[in-house]
Parts: C-alpha cells; structure tokens; sequence
C-alpha cells in the first residue's frame, strides 16, 4: 500500500482546486453561460447540479489518469469525490474552504486506504 492512498488523495485535492479557478476565474463568463444552457435543457436544478458535478467527475477522471497513469485509479477517485461532493451538499450546508477540503481529504484517504489495504 505504501503512501499511494496519500498522493491520490492530494492530487485529488490538487485537481479539485484546479477545476476551481479553471471554472471561476479563467472560464467565469463560458461557465455561468453553459450552466445556464443546461439549466434550460433539463428539468430541474437538481438535474443541472448533477450534470455539473458528473462534468467535473469527468474533469478528475482525466487529470488523475493522466497523473497516474491508471484509468481504474483516474474513475475510483473521481467516483469517491463525486460521492464525497454529493453527501455533504445534500447533508452540510455551510463550510468554510479549509472544512469542505479537510471533509474531503479524511474520506478519499480513507477510501484508498481501503481500496489498497485489500
């Protein structure tokens, strides 16, 4: 098992930051237009939101992959982080930054742990 569980999750984390300021800062105007597109397509806000959360599943997918070189590490991760995503948006409403990745980070370890530990 050695320290992989340890950099998936840091990458992890890494690449949920990245998505962040890609989203927010760099693609701000493209992003708020594109959710609003897709709000429109659907039929509700829970049909976008989950829409939204699979795309940045998918945006894991490929940089842990790459990172990794494992598609199965790239889906296991991005799969744990989407589950992660949707639990405690449904469950913890308010969290600071350093809660929500601390949240994160203690469950994707433990996930690996896990996962490698077999």
């Amino acid at each position: 098992m050695e320290l992989l569980w340890f950099y998936i999750a840091i990458v992890l984390a890494i690449s949920d930051e990245i998505h962040g300021k890609i989203m927010w800062s760099i693609l701000n105007d493209f992003y708020i237009i594109f959710g609003g597109l897709i709000n429109k397509i659907v039929s509700s806000n829970l049909h976008a939101w989950l829409i939204h959360e699979g795309l940045e599943a998918v945006f894991h997918i490929i940089i842990l992959s790459i990172v990794f070189f494992s598609l199965e590490i790239g889906i296991l991760a991005a799969l744990v982080h989407f589950v992660i995503d949707l639990v405690h948006s449904l469950t913890i409403k308010h969290m600071t930054n350093l809660e929500h990745r601390s949240l994160h980070f203690t469950f994707e370890s433990i996930f690996f742990m896990i996962i490698f530990g077999l």
